[in-house]
C-alpha cells in the first residue's frame, strides 16, 4: 500500500466530522508508542516548552546516572540510546532553540561524565556532529538567543 500525501490526507481530513477525526487520532496513538507521545506533547506539553526542556533535562540526567561503565562498549551504546531519545524529543517539539538546549546540555553532560569519550573514535565523532547540529540550530535563532547560546557553545 501506498502512502498519501501530507496534502491529500490535509484535505481528507478536512471533509471529517469531529467525532470521526477523534477517533481516527485515537486509534493512530494505539499502534505506536511514538505517536502516543507525540500526541501527548502536542495536548499537554507544547504550551510550556520551558517545562517540557526542563522534563527531558532531568530525563537525560536519569540516563546518564545509569550508563553502564564496566566496558565502553556499553557506555558507547547506553549514549546512542539517550543521543536517539533526545531527537526523538527534538523532533516532537520542532523549535530550533529546543533543539540547541537539549543537545548543549547532552554534549555537557557528556564532557562531564567519567567517560573518556575523547580516546573512543565513535564517541569523540558523535560529540563532534553533536556540536555542529548544535551550531546549525543556533543559526537560525534570534540575535540575542544566539550570543547566549554561542557563549555556551564555546565552552564545550
Amino acid at each position: 500500500m501506498k502512502a498519501a500525501s501530507i496534502a491529500i490526507l490535509k484535505q481528507e481530513l478536512s471533509t471529517l466530522p469531529q467525532k470521526e477525526l477523534l477517533k481516527l487520532c485515537l486509534r493512530l496513538a494505539r499502534y505506536k508508542t511514538e505517536n502516543k507521545e507525540l500526541l501527548t506533547y502536542l495536548l499537554f506539553e507544547a504550551g510550556d516548552e520551558a517545562e517540557y526542556i526542563r522534563t527531558i533535562k532531568e530525563e537525560i540526567e536519569a540516563w546518564f546516572s545509569e550508563i553502564n561503565t564496566s566496558h565502553i562498549y556499553f557506555a558507547r551504546k547506553s549514549i546512542r540510546k539517550i543521543l536517539r531519545n533526545i531527537n526523538k524529543f527534538i523532533r516532537y517539539s520542532g523549535s530550533k532553540q529546543t533543539e540547541a538546549e537539549l543537545l548543549i546540555f547532552f554534549c555537557t553532560k557528556l564532557k562531564n561524565s567519567a567517560l573518556q569519550y575523547q580516546t573512543v573514535t565513535s564517541l569523540s565523532n558523535m560529540y563532534r556532529n553533536q556540536l555542529l547540529k548544535i551550531g546549525k540550530a543556533i543559526s537560525t535563532l534570534h540575535e540575542d538567543l544566539q550570543h547566549d547560546y554561542l557563549l555556551e557553545l564555546k565552552e564545550l
